[in-house]
């Protein structure tokens, strides 16, 4: 590799959102952070909403500091979480701000849904996890609640897609994305017929997928004179951010290898050639998505880090301010295994008063209440390592294989004592980093687009040999082993 490139990546997760440049030269990939801004749901008519004006007025703020710069962008690509989308008029307007996945909205739509269609048969045609905030639900509510509303509408489009459509024009959904949505078949990679008419929902407002690394035309005109830079393609990476993160994974051994996209949510799986749809996964609940080069990510979706984002949260506006590094020191000097929570608890997907959530589940589970903060946050951290030791058995389960590494990459790998943690319950090898691995992914698949590089392997050595990784491994099984069974008797899942 001798020629010197930069790409944009725009990156959208559910607490901030950023706009990065990197620099892919001599084998090697640096990064620069332009514009970071915050995100999260706002309250509109009574639901959760994401603020789509505000979004896209952050991200042209972000590809004007990017691109002044001077240094020019082979190209741009976006990428975001899962399931919401946007939807369009035969006009090509947002009809209404979308979704937030955390609306309540979708309470009961998974009842009614199997109404409609056996459950069972759902998932043979989708292989997805059942949870509520799934896209297929949320359209299910539209349909229900706001028939209107879907009457309009002429085009969905993921929140990558619909960002790139109001960057390009263009209109299609990417292949990553469609894939979280439950409403896609992936044993053919596009929609369900079958799910669709089913639950008597319209295919025809569902574009065509188009795969990750496929061109999604070039900056309007008047953008590109309003960010004062020519008309750059935009690249469909794997625009679901966990596709993106798992892309950059720096596994370069033969090593049987599990990934853990750690964060808000900690998604943890396996990559295969094919979907893996079976009474055993369904019974697990292990979904099937869309991955990079003709890849399948089978994975379970864990409430990671957002119990620890509330309580912070909560106890900010108690005029508590705590950062991260602070709760993480309290945590590490509060006593071991005192208590034990489910992450699938579903009083915790909705936001707010997580500590009385917390003390809530620990009362209905005959468990003390917990006053001091270090020791809820450890009792959070603790739990959530035990549940990646479990989905880890049944990975091993699935596979018949014996996994010897996990690679832990994202935000998540900063919290060096749930690091720990996992390395203790799950009794492997965890490997974490990179920390910015769904900008990293985001910008291998624009290099592979543009010729740049020729495929994943190339891209995940140049991340090996990029950034730096740190190595745990486990200590103190047997309080480990101890513990699990102790939450095994609490929890009885």
């Amino acid at each position: 590799m001798s020629d010197s490139r930069n790409y944009v990546a725009i990156d959208l997760g559910a607490e901030s959102g950023r706009v990065m440049v990197g620099t892919l030269s001599d084998g090697k990939l640096t990064l620069n952070e332009i514009h970071r801004f915050a995100n999260g749901p706002i309250e509109q008519d009574g639901s959760l909403r994401w603020d789509f004006d505000r979004l896209m007025t952050e991200i042209k703020a972000g590809l004007r500091k990017a691109l002044g710069a001077g240094q020019g962008a082979a190209s741009i690509g976006i990428d975001t979480w899962g399931v919401d989308f946007g939807l369009l008029d035969a006009r090509g307007r947002l009809i209404e701000n979308p979704y937030h996945y955390r609306d309540k909205r979708t309470d009961g739509m998974m009842d009614a849904a199997f109404a409609l269609m056996p459950k069972d048969e759902i998932y043979k045609h989708t292989g997805i996890q059942f949870m509520q905030l799934n896209s297929l639900f949320q359209v299910l509510a539209l349909k229900t609640q706001h028939p209107d509303v879907l009457a309009k509408t002429s085009h969905l489009l993921f929140m990558p897609d619909l960002i790139t459509y109001n960057m390009t024009g263009e209109v299609s959904v990417e292949y990553t994305i469609a894939s979280t949505s439950q409403m896609m078949d992936m044993g053919t990679g596009q929609w369900s017929k079958a799910v669709l008419k089913a639950l008597d929902l319209p295919q025809s407002i569902l574009p065509k997928v188009v795969p990750p690394g496929s061109p999604k035309g070039v900056l309007k005109k008047d953008l590109a004179k309003d960010l004062g830079t020519e008309p750059i393609p935009v690249i469909a990476v794997g625009t679901h951010d966990t596709a993106s993160a798992v892309a950059a994974v720096p596994a370069t051994t033969d090593k049987p290898w599990a990934y853990l996209s750690s964060g808000t949510w900690s998604l943890m799986g396996v990559e295969s050639p094919k979907a893996v749809i079976n009474q055993t996964t369904s019974e697990l609940s292990f979904t099937n998505e869309g991955g990079v080069e003709g890849t399948i990510r089978v994975l379970k979706n864990i409430m990671g880090l957002w119990l620890v984002q509330e309580c912070r949260r909560h106890w900010a506006g108690q005029g508590q301010e705590l950062d991260y590094s602070q709760l993480t020191e309290m945590s590490a000097n509060a006593k071991p295994f005192q208590a034990v929570i489910s992450m699938e608890y579903g009083d915790f997907l909705a936001p707010g008063r997580m500590p009385e959530k917390i003390n809530a589940f620990l009362r209905t589970t005959g468990q003390a209440e917990i006053a001091d903060k270090g020791q809820m946050v450890r009792v959070v951290l603790e739990s959530l390592a035990l549940r990646y030791a479990r989905v880890m058995a049944w990975l091993e389960q699935l596979t018949g294989r014996t996994i010897e590494v996990l690679h832990v990459v994202g935000g998540g790998i900063k919290n060096e004592l749930l690091n720990q943690f996992t390395a203790d319950a799950t009794g492997k090898t965890v490997v974490t980093g990179p920390v910015e691995a769904t900008v990293i992914g985001n910008i291998l698949m624009q290099a592979k687009a543009t010729g740049q590089i020729k495929s994943l392997a190339e891209g995940r050595a140049i991340v090996a040999r990029s950034f730096e990784t740190k190595t745990y491994r486990p200590k103190d099984r047997k309080a480990w082993q101890a513990f699990g069974k102790m939450a095994e008797a609490i929890l009885r899942d």
